[in-house]
């Protein structure tokens, strides 16, 4: 097995990335679902970058694909398509929170102002 340049640097890259996400986990900048779900992704890009032509391969085989490229290449959208998910469900949640928060201040604000007014009644 001939190891390339390009191996090389996906495997230092990936290493920085899994070390980058242990310190973000460390300090406790991500939740532990996020640091888990990081830390198999990254380690399964380091699988690819060591083995890259056994699992295309594998994988062209199993999708019944012409090329290893291919399957690569399919597998890596599909991938990145559930990562856009991951992202929309967090924005969509966030969303959610943001409204129902601003619901609450907007009633919290026209209780206190309808206080107030009482208050100003009783004073003159």
């Amino acid at each position: 097995m001939e190891v390339y340049a390009v191996q090389y640097i996906a495997m230092v890259v990936v290493l920085g990335l899994m070390l980058y996400v242990l310190g973000k986990y460390g300090k406790r900048d991500i939740e532990w679902e996020d640091f888990l779900f990081w830390e198999v992704f990254l380690a399964i890009l380091l699988i690819i970058s060591v083995f890259p032509l056994e699992i295309a391969t594998f994988i062209k085989n199993v999708l019944g694909l012409g090329r290893p490229l291919d399957a690569l290449f399919v597998v890596s959208i599909g991938i990145a398509y559930l990562i856009i998910f991951k992202v929309y469900l967090a924005v969509d949640r966030t969303e959610r929170e943001i409204t129902e928060l601003t619901r609450n201040v907007a009633i919290e604000l026209e209780e206190i102002r309808e206080m107030l007014e009482e208050i100003e009644k009783k004073l003159k």
